[in-house]
């Protein structure tokens, strides 16, 4: 990992304050072409590009049986859906008491103004099946979703793995299409005959999806863009063995993984230097990644730390205590030596689909608000009406719209 002093550190905070969640320009024009052909031409499209890219056998059904779900369940170990049902049971936990509450209050005597709280009727999960099984994002995704009351849940996932279609047995889905990439994010947005389409597709993915996400942005809601896994340590008195811990954590995701240390203490930089050196070196992925992208950050002072840190806006954060009022950008916070990183990436509670690219300077990670409408109630009496009428008349003729005014002023006679 590079060591950077003040004015150095600088100026990579600068460049890292301009980037975006991923580049997406050299597959933009291949995903375009696969997003269109399943647009227009349905399942003999998906179907071309899910044998090609996904490894879909010839007439092997886009759809998981229920069967095949239920053997996987019964197939993984007796520790797995233990992990599974504890992590489930925090996950659906905290999302109950994330979810956004109906209210109604008097703006003033006669005038009722307040939110109703809907679920969206249907809802896409893509769940990666590449060098990793994520079975955790399974849980991730779509828990959300129900707490929320989603009725209808489609997952997608290529090369579904054992553990991955055992999760999605454990949580009661009954629409799993064993389909990822572009072509799987078209079918969701635009629905073929086989895959009915979505009204909002949530999920991480390659650049292949990611491109496609925004390709649909338009025409099927989404969540965000995610890029590569980021993680950023500010501490000034830590253990070395825990920082560089969580640094390689993150960094084995992807060789483009964003690793940033940032300190006011010379000596405390060095060991985690040396500390973060030892620890990769059992891993190939994340010693390349540290390598590449990986850098200690010497700040002047506490508060240049904590900039430098909301600049970056990194999808993960580790602070000490006392900083964590201090923390305005990020998709989810750690406090303390003993909050590593990846207890949140699966089992605490809180969402490990998060904003990366510098998202996160104005949305958090997904949740159960991702899944709702909240959507505005007014309710005027007729003492409200001629109280608040000569306002919104006013109003309505300043801006030249007469029949805004006329349609408070015919209700004067009745009220």
């Amino acid at each position: 990992m590079r060591l950077l002093a003040e004015k150095k550190a600088e100026a990579l905070v600068r460049k890292l304050e301009q980037r975006g969640a991923t580049d997406l320009a050299r597959v933009e024009k291949q995903v375009r072409k696969i997003v269109e052909d399943v647009r227009k031409k349905g399942d003999p499209a998906l179907r071309r590009y899910a044998e090609k890219l996904d490894g879909l056998a010839p007439k092997q059904p886009f759809c998981v049986s229920k069967d095949e779900l239920e053997h996987a369940w019964s197939a993984v170990s007796e520790q797995f859906r233990q992990a599974l049902q504890a992590a489930a049971l925090n996950i659906r936990r905290y999302c109950e008491w994330q979810k956004p509450q109906e209210w109604r209050h008097s703006t003033q005597p006669g005038i009722q103004v307040g939110q109703v709280v809907r679920p969206l009727e249907s809802a896409g999960c893509y769940v990666p099946g590449g060098r990793y099984p994520l079975p955790s994002t399974m849980l991730m995704t779509v828990i959300p979703a129900q707490v929320a009351g989603v009725r209808n849940i489609r997952v997608v996932s290529p090369r579904p793995a054992l553990e991955t279609m055992a999760a999605a047995f454990f949580l009661g889905i009954k629409e799993f299409y064993r389909i990822g990439g572009a072509q799987a994010i078209a079918a969701l947005a635009y629905g073929t005959k086989s895959v009915p389409r979505v009204d909002k597709i949530v999920g991480p993915g390659n650049l292949f999806v990611t491109a496609a996400k925004r390709q649909v942005a338009f025409d099927c809601s989404i969540d965000f863009l995610a890029g590569p896994t980021e993680v950023v340590i500010v501490s000034h008195r830590g253990e070395p063995s825990f920082i560089a811990a969580d640094l390689v954590a993150q960094a084995e995701h992807d060789l483009e993984a964003l690793a940033v240390f940032i300190t006011t203490s010379g000596d405390l930089a060095r060991s985690v230097a040396q500390e973060t050196t030892a620890q990769a070196s059992r891993n190939k992925t994340a010693r390349a990644s540290l390598i590449r992208n990986g850098a200690i950050l010497i700040a002047g002072s506490r508060e240049q730390a904590m900039e430098f840190a909301n600049r970056i806006a990194p999808e993960h954060i580790t602070v000490d205590e006392e900083d964590l009022a201090c923390v305005q950008n990020a998709g989810s916070i750690f406090v303390g030596d003993y909050s590593p990183q990846a207890a949140g990436d699966y089992a605490v509670g809180p969402n490990h689909v998060l904003p990366t690219g510098a998202v996160a300077r104005f949305r958090g990670g997904l949740g159960v608000q991702d899944f709702v409408k909240a959507i505005s109630v007014q309710q005027l009496s007729r003492e409200g009406l001629r109280q608040i009428g000569p306002v919104v008349v006013t109003l309505a003729e300043a801006e030249g719209l007469k029949a805004h005014a006329d349609s408070i002023s015919v209700r004067y006679a009745h009220a």
